[in-house]
């Protein structure tokens, strides 16, 4: 079995990932608070929506809202808890397989694609913001930035030295990087939306 070698302990990235994952948790376990209660009653008033196009019924209700067969928000109900638990096991002192690190990668790349997804068609299809939701986005952007990052300079995932030094040098820019990650979803949402004057 083949372990990661990185110097030190990844105090910082632990922490993050128990912090993410605790607020994606709760985001997610809102959202299907929410699920329930449309089904209960289809016309329910819920406490996520603000107006017309801020709000979290439209995106629940529609086929985007479960895009595998099922309520979206189970996927963080399921998944969340597995990125604490990485956090929480690197604060333990455990060292993960480098086939771990490449899984719980790719698990996360699927997570941005999704998120990824479901941000265009809020923006483009259904027209409006669900604040579960971007709750949800704002956490998934940052933990693949931070993981991805921390696998290529650690070579957790196989890269030339080149591109692990790339790496390190971004990896201490990912909330600058998340940021910037934000301003454009804002941005895209504003020129579609116009979501400034109609909040």
């Amino acid at each position: 079995m083949t372990l990661t070698e990185p110097s030190k302990r990844p105090t910082v990235l632990a922490i993050f990932l128990i912090i993410a994952g605790a607020i994606g948790f709760v985001a997610a376990f809102a959202l299907t608070l929410d699920k329930f209660a449309l089904l209960e009653n289809p016309q329910a008033q819920l406490s996520c929506n603000f107006s017309v196009l801020i709000g979290c019924s439209k995106n629940l209700n529609s086929w985007q809202g479960a895009v595998l067969g099922f309520p979206n928000p189970l996927i963080g109900v399921a998944c969340w808890p597995a990125v604490i638990a990485v956090g929480v096991g690197i604060l333990a002192k455990a060292r993960f397989a480098r086939w771990f690190w490449i899984l719980f990668n790719l698990g996360i790349l699927g997570a941005l694609v999704l998120v990824i997804f479901l941000i265009d068609q809020s923006i483009y299809a259904l027209f409006v913001l669900c604040p579960w939701c971007m709750v949800t986005w704002s956490v998934t952007i940052p933990t693949f930035l931070a993981v991805t990052l921390y696998n290529l300079k650690t070579g957790n995932i196989p890269v030339p030295a080149s591109v692990r030094r790339v790496a390190g040098a971004l990896y201490s820019w990912v909330p600058l990087i998340t940021i910037v990650c934000y301003a454009i979803v804002a941005v895209l949402a504003q020129i579609k939306l116009d979501w400034l004057h109609n909040i």
